[in-house]
């Protein structure tokens, strides 16, 4: 695609959050080009929170962000939706501090922005042109991004558990079409990646719950894990646990503000190492370049990205 895109008309959900369980209403609303997503708590009179990386909170089994202190917990799979489903421009309305988990994955968000309908703006879609290699490491933990003329993950994880062990998942998300432009494969997203669920541990529940986290899971919205295998099975995919971290990490990197043209490694990352490689890359622009997908690839003033960033 390219130009962005917003939705057509209004949708809405209600649930509860997943680490709150705070009860929660949820709408989606049209947004002029250039606007990218932008969260805002009808509660506290709109008070708006862009969903761009300078606005992250706090990031452990969830990305939040917060600005003037107010906070949006748990975006990743809406925003995960967004980039699948090739929504550029959206307001997220909703009445509490988290985002509903729903049944844990990007799928009912998918379902609402199919019921909406995807409507194209005249602006045109800027990327992010990775040019130089960057990698964040933890340990022997890591996740770096390179040049590439699309958009592709592979991301490995490791669980000592025996349903779940060694797992690797490898995706082009986006690859060049006919045209030459940068287009996303939707069908594939939703048929490879929305479904997947979050999931924990049964017997980390207790403590996650001192902590103030995980008080509104439940077996339907997340997958419950014994020491044996699934409490509350089946599986939507034999490797649902490392698509439901592609997931995760398609609507962390969505905090960049625009598609990203580059290749995506990651090993035991979560959600710390992608905010982490966000940052990175906000704060170093020598490390890409903001493109349309002209066939004469047109470079872009930083001054227009950082005006979309909301910087």
């Amino acid at each position: 695609m390219a130009f962005e895109q917003t939705i057509r008309s209004e949708v809405e959900c209600s649930g509860v959050g997943l680490h709150s369980g705070a009860a929660v209403r949820l709408r989606i609303l049209p947004a002029p080009a250039g606007t990218g997503v932008v969260f805002r708590r009808t509660d506290l009179e709109g008070f708006e929170v862009p969903a761009t990386g300078r606005n992250v909170a706090k990031v452990s089994y969830a990305t939040s962000l917060m600005r003037k202190g107010v906070l949006i917990s748990t975006t990743e799979h809406l925003l995960s939706a967004f980039i699948g489903m090739g929504v550029d421009n959206a307001y997220v309305d909703l009445d509490n501090l988290e985002l509903p988990i729903l049944d844990g994955s990007a799928q009912p968000f998918v379902e609402m922005i199919l019921k909406a309908g995807v409507k194209r703006q005249r602006k045109k879609r800027v990327y992010m042109r990775i040019v130089k290699e960057v990698e964040v490491r933890d340990g022997d933990k890591y996740i770096s991004v390179s040049p590439a003329d699309g958009y592709s993950v592979s991301y490995a994880i490791d669980f000592k558990h025996p349903l779940i062990g060694k797992e690797r998942f490898e995706v082009e998300l986006m690859a060049q079409n006919e045209q030459g432009h940068p287009e996303m494969d939707g069908d594939f997203y939703r048929r490879d990646i929305a479904s997947a669920r979050t999931f924990g541990f049964l017997h980390e529940a207790e403590a996650m719950r001192k902590m103030g986290l995980i008080r509104g899971a439940s077996e339907d919205n997340a997958i419950v894990l014994t020491p044996e295998g699934v409490k509350n099975g089946p599986l939507r995919y034999k490797d649902e646990f490392v698509r439901h971290k592609v997931l995760d990490l398609i609507g962390d990197l969505a905090l960049l503000g625009h598609r990203i043209l580059g290749r995506v490694v990651a090993d035991r990352a979560g959600h710390a190492m992608h905010t982490a490689l966000v940052s990175r890359l906000l704060k170093d622009e020598s490390l890409w370049q903001a493109t349309t997908s002209d066939d004469e690839e047109e470079e872009v003033s930083t001054a227009a990205v950082e005006a979309r960033r909301g910087a």
